[in-house]
């Protein structure tokens, strides 16, 4: 890449552009082991800022990758492309709708400053990764992350309302729930510059493009066949085409049509988010428990796991031996291993949450009983 080209840019930009060795460096690696240069890293600081990335990005061929706070665990933001890295401006929460439960907020807002902000309103957004205090919201679309109490509040895609945004082509657009006909007017839709030069916007070109493609009968079959089961909730990555086939346009008697579903996990790929909207919860009960059951083996555990889910538990989590094992010799984690008896080859975590004490004592109670009289679990 020409330098003078990127002396330019920086000047036309409201945020930052850095590309020496140190910053490409640093944004080599975000949380995984992966390791890649990027060309130079943007701090955009106003949707203006992105544009013109764009338009800078198509002119010179090159890829842009939206970057957070970098705790991706398998390279997700790390390329050769200009890392643009909204985690320094785009920080602001924009709105909350107390009456119909919904945040509105920027791609940078770290999770847990976010359940701060909702938490004297009493609500609070549920999906929580393990990263979470610091961990942004943006990056929590982009991977559709879950966490371990994915089993009460699911993925943030199940939270994803509407996302907002540039395409490929700088064109800003807005993806939300569609009625059946509202999906129908989008597929017909082109700007009056568009029509005269017979092209589709891009936005057109996609809603004909994903109707096309589901409503044809193979792709139906095929997508049914070889994509996950619905059943299985946590299907984080890829592109969640079965999910938008399971729509009002091409599944009668379906919820309406989200492009969010597939902007849910797609890593960054398919848009560049500027804004988000979250649908967001009543805080959770405030009394929990942790009963950490102890196995000989992990098969134990999992079918164990089968009869805690049973009590409806907030989370569960496990534990095998070789992360058991690290600890004896990390001088921190060593100091938590107070509740470890014997030599577990796994250990299932699972949190009961309930409105009173009693009722998580009576809850945990009946679970420990049910796997005593199936002989799992040797330690309570």
């Amino acid at each position: 890449m020409n330098e003078n080209k990127f002396w330019i840019l920086e000047s036309q930009l409201e945020g930052e552009l850095r590309w020496d060795n140190t910053i490409q460096t640093l944004y080599a690696t975000d949380a995984s082991a992966y390791r890649e240069k990027p060309l130079g890293v943007a701090w955009p600081k106003s949707n203006a800022d992105i544009k013109k990335l764009i338009e800078f990005a198509n002119v010179e061929k090159i890829s842009l990758i939206p970057r957070t706070a970098g705790t991706s665990l398998a390279g997700q933001v790390v390329g050769p492309g200009l890392v643009v890295d909204v985690s320094r401006h785009l920080t602001n929460i924009l709105e909350l709708n107390q009456e119909e439960n919904w945040v509105r907020l920027q791609p940078g807002v770290i999770r847990d400053e976010l359940n701060m902000y909702l938490s004297p309103h009493g609500l609070f957004f549920g999906p929580e990764t393990s990263t979470a205090n610091r961990a942004m919201v943006g990056g929590m679309v982009g991977n559709n992350s879950c966490g371990s109490n994915s089993v009460v509040y699911g993925s943030t895609r199940d939270h994803l309302l509407e996302v907002k945004g540039f395409l490929s082509d700088g064109s800003e657009v807005v993806f939300k729930s569609l009625s059946l006909e509202e999906f129908e007017a989008k597929c017909a839709e082109s700007h009056p510059e568009a029509q005269e030069s017979k092209n589709e916007t891009l936005e057109t070109k996609l809603y004909r493009n994903i109707k096309s493609i589901l409503s044809e009968p193979g792709n139906q079959q095929e997508i049914r066949k070889e994509f996950p089961k619905l059943s299985i909730p946590r299907r984080n990555t890829g592109y969640a085409l079965d999910l938008l086939l399971e729509t009002e346009p091409f599944t009668s008697g379906k919820e309406h049509f989200n492009f969010c579903k597939l902007i849910a996990g797609s890593e960054g790929t398919l848009m560049f988010i500027t804004e988000i909207k979250l649908n967001v919860l009543p805080l959770p009960p405030p009394e929990k428990a942790l009963i950490c059951v102890h196995f000989n083996n992990i098969d134990e555990s999992l079918r164990a796991n089968l009869i805690a889910l049973k009590y409806q538990p907030s989370a569960s989590e496990l534990i095998d031996r070789y992360i058991i094992d690290c600890t004896k010799t990390n001088i921190e984690q060593r100091q938590n291993r107070f509740f470890i008896q014997g030599e577990p080859g796994a250990i299932l975590v699972v949190e009961i949450s309930r409105q009173t004490i009693e009722e998580v004592n009576d809850t945990a109670a009946l679970m420990i009983s049910e796997m005593r009289e199936t002989g799992l679990g040797y330690h309570f």
